[in-house]
């Protein structure tokens, strides 16, 4: 009819009870009179209502049958069912209850009783919409401020890795790579299910952005050191081994001033610890074996590739093949012997991320 009515749809073989139901709500509601629960059927894929009153005892299929049909689809499933019967029996009334029915309303029954109930009820519906409609919106407004929170974070994060790689020319692309490298690796970790006690305790959305800062202690090592054409002395390499604890301290600081900082957890790993070995002979603390946090033993990896396949001033770059090498030579001394098996199923593809067609001819 389109007047914004609630449609019900009423279900009774007895043409007289139709009637008189029909007649009791016509002036409220829209109302469709169906002799059988076969025509309920019949009628549903064509209109859905608001609310059905079912009667149960009915010739061919009853109330409770045409119920668990109704319960049964997802189409109707959330349709409220009041039952209408001359039964007054406890049972019958748990029975229909425990079917999915929102109510129970024995014969006969008043105008004005029957009129309350449906409005109750329609009400409690009208309700339940509301706050489930309130709720996809709510819990679509943290997603996208969660959204938000995360390219903020993600922003901090690349212009403070911009700024490290620009003072120090000689690693261009060096994080972008690593973070490749990065991700390849702990894809294979969750397909191979490796160490996944430990992963299961990580934000995976916030691993891989996190390794941009793993070097942003260089900030606080001069330029002079950075930018040396050539091997740096052992006071100098002293010097540039402090941007670990230098890294540590720089993310501390960031994260001290704000109440945010989950992201910068990972971050503040990988800095002080992707350079200790293994064997226990890196640096700063001299961590080994499995002292050293999972994320730094992953980062070593990424982090040590790339500078292999990388030209310096003081050295050409390796060849990829040469770089694979290395790393499974370091196995139970520089790296991890479970990562470094991980590395060789994944050798191929860090190969395509250290020479893409840009870097082909270097």
């Amino acid at each position: 009819m389109g007047n914004g009515r609630h449609k019900i749809m009423l279900v009774d073989d007895n043409m007289a009870n139709l009637a008189m139901g029909k007649n009791m709500l016509k002036n409220t509601y829209e109302v469709y009179a169906l002799p059988s629960a076969a025509k309920l059927f019949e009628f549903l894929p064509h209109m859905t209502p608001d609310l059905i009153l079912l009667d149960i005892m009915m010739p061919g299929m009853d109330g409770y049958g045409a119920i668990r049909l109704l319960k049964a689809d997802a189409r109707w499933a959330d349709i409220p069912v009041i039952f209408l019967t001359s039964r007054t029996d406890e049972n019958s009334e748990l029975e229909g209850l425990s079917l999915g029915a929102i109510d129970y309303v024995t014969k006969p029954f008043s105008a004005p009783l029957l009129l309350k109930r449906i409005e109750n009820h329609l009400l409690i519906v009208s309700q339940k919409r509301e706050l489930r409609d309130y709720n996809e919106n709510l819990q679509e407004m943290v997603r996208k401020k969660t959204e938000q929170i995360v390219e903020l974070q993600n922003a901090v994060l690349t212009t403070v890795a911009e700024m490290v790689e620009f003072r120090d020319n000689m690693t261009g692309g060096h994080v972008s790579r690593t973070q490749g490298y990065l991700k390849l690796l702990m894809d294979k970790l969750l397909e191979e299910k490796i160490y996944m006690e430990e992963i299961a305790l990580w934000d995976l959305e916030l691993l891989i952005p996190s390794a941009m800062l793993h070097d942003v202690g260089k900030i606080a090592i001069s330029d002079l050191i950075l930018n040396k054409p050539g091997k740096l002395t052992s006071e100098e390499l002293a010097e540039m081994k402090r941007h670990a604890l230098m890294g540590v301290d720089v993310v501390d600081r960031i994260a001290s001033k704000t109440a945010e900082h989950a992201f910068l957890t990972h971050a503040r790993i990988i800095a002080g610890t992707h350079h200790e070995k293994w064997d226990g002979s890196g640096y700063p603390a001299g961590l080994k074996g499995e002292e050293i946090p999972l994320e730094g033993r992953l980062m070593a990896i990424a982090d040590v590739y790339d500078a292999l396949t990388s030209p310096r001033p003081y050295k050409e770059a390796f060849s990829t093949k040469e770089a694979e090498e290395i790393i499974e030579s370091g196995r139970g001394t520089h790296f991890d012997p479970v990562l470094v098996d991980v590395f060789r199923m994944v050798a191929g593809r860090f190969a395509e991320i250290a020479a893409p067609p840009s870097r082909q001819s270097i």
